[in-house]
């Protein structure tokens, strides 16, 4: 299998925290922020493995704005901010 980097998002819901993947847009729960990043860690290796089972990996990967250099080694588009803002 590939190795690829990703950025993760945390989210809050209730009792749940949600990480999420928004380059792959995949995403997985748990009772922790540690949790949630591990068990979505698990989420982005089983989507990679059944993409590159299907042939489907580089599709997914370049549509996902993932650039290969030149050793081949697949380079994650970079979240550069985040913002919680209120509109009125």
């Amino acid at each position: 299998m590939i190795s690829i980097d990703y950025d993760v998002i945390v989210f809050n819901e209730e009792e749940a925290f949600v990480a999420y993947c928004p380059e792959l847009d995949v995403s997985s729960c748990g009772k922790s922020v540690e949790q949630a990043k591990g068990m979505l860690n698990t989420a982005v290796r089983l989507f990679l493995e059944e993409a590159e089972k299907i042939g489907t990996l580089e599709d997914i990967l370049s549509e996902s704005r993932y650039k290969k250099d030149a050793a081949g080694r697949w380079i994650a588009p970079r979240l550069v901010a985040t913002e919680h803002v209120s509109v009125s």
